[in-house]
């Protein structure tokens, strides 16, 4: 399944009910900056942090085509980096298994776990979600207290992993023999917002 740009933009606006910082397109560095902080990432890819020259040779020989003008698009390995083309600076990070069996898919959550700690939302079997504030990680406690009381969550950069299959089973029941796409992306939703809107006055122009 190809995931283009304003697919995913569209996904991590809506997930969760949360609601991305206000960013004007005029903002993406200083946003870009406060998401290096974070420090999130995968595979020596920093979201918001500058491609080393190393990786700027990877983009060169792994290149893969995006509808964007203002963004470019490689892969390493199994790793697909979404950067901009100013600053070489990655805004979405993810990976795509399409035909994941359980085993895959408990290899990939184990190691999100351990990347991340424990996630935000952990939602319908089949989504696990990190959420990410203005300094640190948004917990589960948090999160539910503001549901709770109807306020609205400000997330400056969200981790999300979404399954075909279940990734807990009730009364022990599991189908090992089952397969389904398996995917997570780390990217900044109050970034990806400002892209578009520069996107989008480019066009007027």
């Amino acid at each position: 399944m190809k995931l283009y740009f304003s697919v995913v933009l569209s996904m991590l606006l809506l997930a969760c009910g949360c609601t991305p910082m206000n960013a004007p397109s005029g903002e993406v560095s200083d946003l870009l900056d406060r998401v290096e902080k974070l420090n999130i990432g995968r595979n020596g890819f920093i979201l918001g942090k500058a491609l080393t020259e190393s990786q700027k040779e990877a983009a060169l020989h792994h290149p893969v085509d995006i509808e964007n003008p203002l963004l470019f698009k490689f892969r390493q390995n199994d790793l697909y980096i979404v950067a901009e083309k100013q600053t070489h600076r990655p805004v979405i990070l993810y990976k795509q298994h399409d035909a994941a069996d359980r085993e895959k898919l408990r290899k990939i959550v184990g190691e999100l776990f351990l990347e991340f700690g424990e996630p935000t939302v952990f939602t319908h079997d089949k989504v696990i979600y990190w959420a990410y504030g203005q300094e640190k990680k948004i917990s589960e406690p948090e999160y539910q207290k503001s549901k709770d009381e109807k306020k609205n969550i400000q997330i400056l950069a969200t981790v999300k992993l979404t399954s075909d299959l279940k990734i807990t089973e009730k009364n022990g029941k599991v189908n090992d023999t089952a397969k389904g796409s398996v995917y997570y992306i780390i990217s900044s939703p109050p970034v990806l917002k400002a892209i578009a809107s520069k996107g989008s006055d480019t066009g007027n122009k």
